[in-house]
């Protein structure tokens, strides 16, 4: 048997079991983006990299305010969540050139949710061939990129954009 080596997923587990707070609300009043993995704050919203993404830049838009349901949200917010959707989508293409994108949100812990208190919408780039062996047979991922190096990258991206 062959054994693979992702340190990173205990550190997930124990992140899963250890939360003394929403990990959005923590990232959404902290201020240094960089530690939290904020690339964009919007006045209802907020764009965050995926701290275990499935690919390199894997953001996710959440709103500051803590709900695990998108009709707990006010039209204004909605509809700001939705543009940074767009603006994530259209930066993630010209930062990443990617073949296609996932977009979507798991709504409670039966549809996949690994945070379902607080609703967020999943942006990420995708590349034929990035489900590889190592995801079907050891669930693992292989992530080419640091995530300060892809922060780095997209919150640029997002300053250059014209977002207000």
């Amino acid at each position: 048997m062959d054994h693979l080596w992702t340190p990173w997923r205990s550190t997930y587990m124990k992140e899963k079991r250890d939360r003394s707070g929403c990990v959005f609300c923590l990232a959404g009043a902290a201020t240094n983006d960089e530690d939290t993995l904020v690339v964009f704050r919007g006045r209802l919203n907020f764009v965050i990299l995926n701290r275990y993404p499935y690919t390199s830049g894997h953001l996710m838009i959440a709103p500051y305010r803590h709900v695990s349901r998108l009709q707990q949200v006010d039209d204004e917010t909605s509809a700001e969540m939705m543009r940074l959707v767009r603006a994530s989508e259209r930066l993630i293409e010209e930062t990443y050139q990617p073949q296609g994108i996932n977009i979507g949100m798991n709504l409670g812990e039966a549809a996949g949710a690994g945070i379902e208190q607080h609703i967020h919408m999943h942006v990420l780039p995708r590349w034929f061939g990035d489900a590889n062996f190592m995801t079907s047979v050891s669930h693992t991922r292989i992530i080419p990129e640091e995530l300060s190096v892809t922060w780095s990258k997209l919150s640029q991206a997002f300053a250059k954009a014209s977002l207000v």
